[in-house]
């Protein structure tokens, strides 16, 4: 679940933000004699590591680095629906949580799935999205890996301390190279240094379209995941439901399967 910099997007738009999101983010209203006040004009900080698309990723559009994606899209609609200022922060995929937990980052979008032990550490959302896991290997080694027991004893690029991390240590005699970024995952691989990586499959598709010489194996990681949601700090239900509020519509509208369609289009153009 993840280089080129670091992209603040506003939505500048009024209105009231939950408390939730803390003060550390907020413009003090000013009062009159007459009771009268400003509005608040708030931010909400997006913790996400921008290398795993079509989730979230760099793109130079108009001659600019921005971070695009269709987690992306999905925290505008959370600011939007809030009437917040949105910043994106874009950091390594293992130290979300813990700039979420330190109030570093409001909240947490980054294909990230809310598994038994990191509810321990913040809350979580409802699901948003499910996909399929996919193991990526050189193309010239397809007819090598097609069971998952054919992978034993391979050695593997992985995501620290995704999913993927955990599914790679279930594998016998598996050997895991942990890496920060799915970049540098895909170039172990492909000057075969590593022989598969485990990765999502519409990130895998992604990096496929793109670059030459890998492939997605005919073995299927056996793992039953729960889909990805949104990641808040502890304790702070209001932001939760609020994102919560913001996820139903989306749904109904069918946005977020407009939005992955998008994205994925987006990330396949060079």
């Amino acid at each position: 679940m993840k280089k080129w910099g670091i992209l603040t997007v506003c939505l500048l738009l009024t209105g009231s933000l939950l408390a939730g999101c803390g003060d550390k983010n907020s413009d003090k209203t000013s009062g009159s004699d007459n009771g009268g006040s400003k509005t608040e004009a708030k931010t909400i900080v997006l913790g996400t590591s921008a290398d795993f698309p079509p989730y979230e990723f760099h793109k130079m559009i108009g001659g600019k680095d921005q971070i695009v994606g269709f987690d992306i899209e999905i925290a505008k609609q959370i600011a939007a629906d809030m009437g917040a200022n949105l910043e994106v922060k874009d950091m390594d995929f293992k130290a979300l949580l813990s700039e979420l937990s330190s109030g570093r980052v409001d909240f947490v979008i980054s294909g990230m799935t809310p598994d038994e032990n990191r509810k321990k550490a913040v809350d979580f959302s409802n699901n948003y999205y499910k996909a399929e896991q996919a193991v990526v290997i050189r193309e010239k080694d397809k007819d090598k890996y097609s069971t998952m027991k054919s992978l034993e004893g391979v050695s593997f690029g992985i995501q620290t301390g995704s999913i993927q991390e955990d599914i790679a240590k279930t594998i016998p005699n598996a050997k895991i190279t942990g890496l920060s970024k799915i970049n540098d995952i895909i170039m172990q691989l492909n000057s075969g240094r590593v022989d598969a990586s485990i990765m999502e499959k519409p990130v895998a598709e992604a990096f496929l379209k793109n670059v030459k010489g890998l492939a997605i194996a005919d073995a299927v990681p056996d793992y039953k995941e729960d889909g990805y949601a949104i990641g808040v700090k502890k304790g702070n239900t209001e932001l939760v439901d609020h994102i919560n509020k913001t996820l139903d519509r989306l749904n109904s509208e069918k946005k977020i399967e407009q939005f992955v369609s998008e994205a994925s289009d987006l990330a396949a153009q060079k």
